[in-house]
């Protein structure tokens, strides 16, 4: 692990269109909750935060694709996010975007890159 590099979790824990994981960083000095997906192969994370509501997206922890497993879904509002850039593409909130974290895997662990956040514990 390189300085300020902080562990998500093994790379078999995320599967291609599959649950996500869920953990917590520092944004801004307090405590939010945020998520690692995997699509098309690469690992992406965001804060778990809706951009139209600042509600959670998932509707049972680490369920956040949609029946397709091709776009993120607010449970909450139903907002569709593309998973490789966070930009809502259909919904209340459409052309905004979630907020990501830069994410590196390596060695089959996914660690969220120094300077992205503070990652403080997995949920």
């Amino acid at each position: 692990m390189v300085a300020g590099e902080s562990l998500i979790c093994p790379a078999g824990d995320l599967l291609d269109g599959g649950d996500g994981v869920r953990f917590r960083v520092l944004h801004h000095g307090r405590p939010e909750p945020a998520f690692a997906v995997r699509y098309g192969g690469q690992v992406y994370a965001y804060l778990n935060r809706c951009a139209h509501v600042p509600v959670e997206l998932d509707w049972m922890p680490g369920k956040f694709f949609d029946l397709t497993r091709h776009q993120l879904i607010c449970a909450v509002h139903g907002a569709h996010y593309d998973p490789r850039n966070g930009r809502c593409t259909m919904g209340p909130c459409r052309g905004a975007s979630l907020i990501s974290l830069a994410v590196i895997e390596r060695d089959g662990l996914v660690f969220l890159e120094a300077g992205s956040v503070l990652a403080e514990q997995q949920e």
